[in-house]
């Protein structure tokens, strides 16, 4: 069940290089609704592979209105979503930001050249 959209956002980032005239709007529109029917088609596998029905949408993609329909539509097929209010739906860069807040007013220093390590285990 381990997938990314890494292909699909260079692709679209391709074709928009290849052809600036495109029409935006589509394109994002085309975008959404590829990566919706993504999300979905993986929680269905999920679902068949440990029979656990009950789905939780969270972080900043769970503010998109598209993604949110969509996942309420499972509730059809027997499935319970979960999902905050718009207004909790944050950004990780928003938790992030407030995490380094709480760190620097704690004495939390780091040098300049500290690097980020995307598959750090917490």
């Amino acid at each position: 069940m381990d997938f990314s959209f890494s292909g699909i956002k260079t692709a679209v980032i391709n074709l928009h290089h290849k052809n600036p005239e495109i029409n935006k709007a589509d394109l994002c529109a085309s975008f959404e609704k590829i990566v919706t029917e993504i999300l979905i088609e993986n929680v269905k596998k999920a679902i068949k592979l440990t029979g656990i029905k009950t789905i939780a949408l969270a972080g900043g993609v769970s503010a998109n209105s598209y993604i949110r329909k969509s996942f309420l539509e499972l509730e059809n097929e027997g499935m319970k979503i979960y999902m905050p209010d718009l207004k909790l739906c944050t950004d990780n860069g928003a938790m992030i930001a407030g995490a380094g807040y709480y760190n620097y007013i704690n004495g939390k220093r780091n040098e300049l050249d500290l690097n980020a390590i995307p598959n750090l285990k917490l």
